[in-house]
């Protein structure tokens, strides 16, 4: 929780109040849904993947036996929480020391910050760190700096392409793995993806976060098999913010087509508070009218004093007429919008509903035959 505290922005109440964001991590959810939480957003929890320890030790101790056998001349540990739980498994099965004295003399590289805290917890310490943080770069740093034909030893995370690991193989006698932990698919009966989509694509969600490129990858399959992904990828490429933690986790939006925002520093509390940022600084939408400033934000609006929340169809209309900025906007523009219907006369009750919910009379106005516009 430390990195929450020190990269979180000036804390408000109400910061992101009318935003609804969702969130697709298993780990760690719980810190940034109360960091959302707590500014005032109403968060979508979705989990994509869950992490899972290893079904059974039995291949974490035969690896570990393998590693402490061959006494790698490298290393490279890539997560704190595998580090952690590798060593945990370890000592579990009377081998910790014996771990320690084989990696004693090794030339231990990790992939980012939390890696390296993790090494330093069970009493080691590296030689260095990935230029980017991420497991790719720290495999160049290998194949860089280090001669050919030595004994590398790796411990997984829960994604990694085997291409990867093949580069090493290449390039050195012996590749050995130990896998603490791995990405496991949520349950079939747990419908909190597919609601997740379906907000996203129908104006119910304002921003969606990515920790990680597994989470991507799932959240796309699973919009697949409901024949959502081109209505996701719309989306995100539009109302809803794509934010992701880092440079990995951005590659398959990316390759989707999808600018992601991803903070400078790969952080949860940097994702944190870029989110908050991009969300005030873009996502409100500022409008002075003949009846006062109007601010919409996500799902609410200000208007007159108030601050009144607004149903989904409420809200595609009122957004739709508020970009226009006083601009007429026509009638079979605004119902095409609708859900499930374009007919008129159902456009004219949302509209009626809409105007008692605003309660400003004369904000919304009617021009004959055309349509309607806001009164600026």
């Amino acid at each position: 929780m430390t990195d929450l505290l020190e990269f979180a922005p000036g804390f408000r109440v109400d910061q992101l109040v009318g935003f609804r964001i969702g969130v697709t991590s298993d780990r760690r959810s719980a810190d940034l849904i109360d960091a959302l939480a707590r500014r005032g957003a109403t968060v979508v929890h979705a989990p994509t993947l869950r992490m899972t320890n290893a079904l059974s030790d039995d291949p974490v101790i035969a690896d570990t036996r393998a590693i402490i056998a061959a006494r790698p001349e490298v290393l490279l540990a890539t997560t704190a929480y595998g580090v952690r739980r590798w060593f945990e498994v370890a000592d579990a099965a009377g081998l910790g020391e014996d771990l320690l004295d084989a990696l004693a003399d090794t030339s231990i590289l990790v992939r980012g910050p939390k890696a390296r805290g993790g090494i330093r917890a069970a009493g080691l310490n590296d030689v260095g760190m990935s230029s980017e943080e991420t497991t790719e770069s720290l495999i160049d740093h290998v194949l860089e700096h280090y001669p050919a034909d030595l004994t590398v030893a790796v411990q997984l995370h829960g994604f990694l392409e085997s291409s990867q690991l093949q580069r090493l193989s290449d390039a050195h006698d012996r590749v050995l793995t130990v896998a603490p932990y791995r990405w496991v698919e949520v349950d079939k009966a747990d419908d909190r993806v597919e609601r997740l989509i379906e907000a996203a694509c129908t104006g119910g969600l304002d921003a969606i976060t990515f920790t990680s490129a597994p989470a991507v990858h799932a959240l796309f399959g699973a919009a697949e098999e409901l024949g959502r992904y081109d209505d996701l990828v719309d989306a995100m490429c539009g109302p809803v913010v794509a934010a992701a933690v880092g440079p990995v986790t951005a590659l398959p939006l990316i390759a989707a087509g999808i600018t992601p925002i991803q903070p400078d520093r790969y952080r949860m509390g940097a994702l944190i508070r870029l989110v908050c940022e991009h969300l005030e600084t873009n996502r409100v939408i500022r409008l002075e009218t003949l009846h006062g400033p109007l601010a919409l934000r996500g799902s609410v609006v200000d208007i007159a004093d108030r601050r009144v929340s607004l149903a989904p169809v409420a809200l595609m209309i009122l957004r739709t007429l508020v970009l226009a900025r006083g601009s007429v906007v026509a009638r079979d523009r605004l119902a095409a919008g609708l859900p499930g219907t374009n007919d008129e006369h159902a456009l004219e009750v949302a509209l009626s509903r809409l105007r008692q919910t605003l309660a400003v009379p004369g904000l919304i106005a009617t021009v004959v035959k055309r349509g309607y516009r806001i009164d600026v």
